[in-house]
């Protein structure tokens, strides 16, 4: 859903009204329950295929023969990676407190569930039409045409003429924020472009980092993560990508990495406080403190502040020019240093993780993610050294009668 709204406070007071009183039911704190749908529904719109309309603007605004399907699929694993992160730490979350899943009566039926699955294929197609080569109009004029004989199939989803108009002006409706983010872009990329204000500032963010990459990133960073408090998804990227975005291609940054960067952290800053607008929306559902759920929004999105500084550095998680074994091993490193600083932030991994481990688990995290060879080996140690103590100590909880056996 956030994927195609492109507004996270919208997708979270939608589907938020549903999921955060069914986690509350199970056991989940208020703070936290509204931190899961604020983080998922930000991530929505980190997801191709959609990515709420900036897919499309990056076509546009990158150039250089960039097609849909080149930034469909370099967002690909950083969006995957993003959600395993947060569900990585809602599961050790509900660890932590003891959480039982639901029962096989309270589970949905799951045939139920698949005879609608055709009502996907508007979102397949439109997917399909655009990797083929069609232009967007036409690929959305199609996909329109398809919605409505998809609805005829059931008589639930069954739309009359003047729901079929209803349902165009409602659309039409949504695309005004997109029209007018795009007209606003032309006149944004006009003024910075013709006065060269976008080079200078960004001369400035390199002079002040010392024209050395990673304080670059950094500081890149933060003024995209200001840049993007309060700015709707198509906004947000043409502010940022204008202004932040050609620092790092002054530094060879390639330009599809650097885009997709400041990307991330503009959409990221819907749920890092101060003013974190899908987190606060959460915290009006839930009921709960709107800081500390800005809070834990943040804590569950790590991935979203780590993430871009490895596709950064490291350009096979975005499978530019790499072989498919490099991409493995960027995927396989970045996934178990997410389930490190995870267990290190909920402090649970097969049972609980003290401050010392805590640390060794952030350190060892931080080592997998950062791509090079060295720091993947140590890192790795690391992980695997905590993987052995959590298990050891389990097997000790699970057989306490032979622990005392053996001790006597």
């Amino acid at each position: 859903q956030g994927t195609i709204s492109g507004s996270s406070v919208a997708n979270v007071v939608t589907s938020g009204s549903f999921t955060i009183p069914m986690m509350k039911k199970l056991g989940y704190k208020k703070e936290f329950a509204g931190a899961v749908e604020a983080s998922a529904s930000t991530g929505g719109q980190l997801m191709p295929p959609i990515m709420g309309a900036a897919a499309f603007l990056m076509v546009e605004f990158i150039g250089g023969g960039i097609t849909y399907w080149d930034i469909a699929k370099a967002a690909m694993i950083p969006a995957v990676l993003y959600f395993t992160g947060i569900w990585i730490m809602t599961h050790f979350e509900a660890k932590r407190l003891g959480l039982r899943g639901l029962t096989k009566e309270e589970m949905p039926n799951r045939k139920e569930v698949f005879k609608k699955i055709y009502l996907l294929l508007p979102i397949v197609s439109v997917v399909f039409l655009l990797m083929s080569g069609i232009t967007v109009m036409h690929a959305a004029l199609y996909s329109i045409v398809l919605a409505i004989l998809v609805g005829l199939f059931n008589r639930e989803t069954r739309m009359g003429l003047k729901g079929i108009v209803l349902a165009l002006a409602e659309g039409a409706r949504m695309a005004l924020s997109v029209a007018a983010a795009t007209a606003a872009a032309g006149i944004i990329v006009g003024v910075v472009t013709k006065t060269g204000l976008g080079l200078k500032l960004a001369n400035g963010l390199l002079d002040l980092a010392g024209g050395a990459l990673l304080p670059s990133l950094f500081l890149t960073m933060i003024a995209a993560l200001v840049l993007g408090m309060g700015s709707p998804t198509t906004a947000n990227y043409v502010i940022t990508s204008t202004i932040a975005a050609p620092a790092l291609i002054l530094l060879n940054v390639p330009d599809l990495s650097a885009h997709l960067f400041v990307f991330y952290f503009g959409i990221v800053a819907d749920i890092t406080p101060p003013v974190a607008l899908a987190a606060f929306a959460a915290a009006g559902v839930a009921g709960g403190e709107p800081i500390r759920t800005g809070i834990n929004s943040a804590k569950l999105a790590i991935a979203a502040f780590i993430i871009p500084y490895v596709f950064v550095l490291s350009p096979e998680l975005l499978m530019i020019d790499a072989h498919w074994y490099e991409i493995l091993w960027v995927i396989f490193t970045a996934l178990s240093g997410m389930i490190a600083i995870g267990a290190g932030m909920i402090g649970f991994w097969m049972r609980k993780v003290f401050w010392f481990e805590r640390i060794m688990a952030a350190a060892s995290g931080l080592l997998l993610i950062y791509p090079e060879g060295y720091s993947d080996i140590i890192g790795l140690g690391i992980f695997l050294l905590l993987f052995v103590l959590q298990l050891m100590w389990k097997r000790d909880k699970s057989h306490p009668e032979e622990m005392q056996a053996l001790k006597a």
